[in-house]
């Protein structure tokens, strides 16, 4: 049976809690030996999302092949100050020190720097957490642009959803791909990322912009990425002409090339 603790903060984040917790209690559900809890400093912790949680207050024992996890919490641009109390730190070093993995999801890798278990490791963070991260903790050395990193078990998320994939990375490590490809099914989870992978989805690259005509024609690509589309149909669909379609493309995206490509493949 392997323990999986999540160590809970003020302000935490439910999806950087949920995520990985999905994974590990569904692995649980099929039969892969996980057992789920959560500890914290008091019994009811506030979440930024302002649902109340409770959590026990007593830690379970921990064995080197347990892992102990921390969400992130609500940051506007940084992190704040330590979150960790004095017995808590202490704790995330003792286990790590006993042979087990500790981890972190977003903001929660400031708590392993406050624990000093960043000093001369690879880490990342949420991609707006990075620039702060690297200046409190100069000793660490901070991946940019990736989603989860894993040095000597410290392993740590770029956030949010991102818990999801290293949670799914980590069970593949412990019971096979196939194992972490059944819990991504059973979640519904579109597709498993590794921990190279860009925080910048290319599918989201650009997307950022507000027009709703190029958004519904970025969706039909997406969704008939297999097709030969035409631009006349993705005009129409968009109740524009070709011409009005191309501007906007480019004004909302800077990028033509998409829609070159497909004016050149309806000659």
């Amino acid at each position: 049976m392997t323990r999986v603790v999540f160590l809970l903060v003020p302000q935490l984040h439910l999806l950087d809690l949920a995520g990985p917790a999905q994974v590990f209690s569904t692995a649980a559900d099929l039969g892969l030996g996980y057992d789920v809890s959560y500890v914290a400093a008091q019994e009811d912790v506030t979440t930024a999302q302002g649902l109340p949680l409770r959590a026990a207050t007593v830690w379970p024992d921990l064995g080197p092949a347990d892992l102990l996890l921390v969400p992130g919490w609500r940051s506007p641009k940084t992190a704040g100050g330590p979150r960790l109390t004095e017995a808590q730190a202490a704790q995330v070093v003792a286990h790590h020190e006993r042979g087990g993995t500790v981890g972190s999801v977003c903001s929660g890798a400031f708590a392993l720097g406050q624990a000093g278990l960043l000093a001369g490791r690879r880490c990342t963070t949420h991609h707006e957490l990075q620039d702060e991260l690297a200046r409190r903790h100069p000793e660490a050395a901070v991946m940019r642009d990736r989603l989860f990193v894993v040095d000597d078990r410290v392993v740590t998320s770029a956030g949010i959803a991102s818990g999801i994939d290293l949670a799914l990375h980590l069970v593949a490590v412990r019971h096979g791909p196939a194992a972490a490809a059944r819990i991504a099914r059973s979640m519904v989870v579109y597709a498993r990322r590794s921990g190279d992978a860009a925080q910048d989805s290319a599918m989201l690259r650009h997307r950022s912009h507000l027009s709703d005509a190029v958004h519904h024609v970025q969706d039909l690509i997406d969704v008939r990425f297999a097709e030969q589309l035409r631009l006349a149909d993705l005009a129409a669909a968009a109740k524009v002409s070709e011409r009005t379609l191309t501007r906007r493309f480019v004004d909302a995206t800077g990028d033509a090339r998409m829609l070159r490509r497909l004016r050149a493949g309806a000659r």
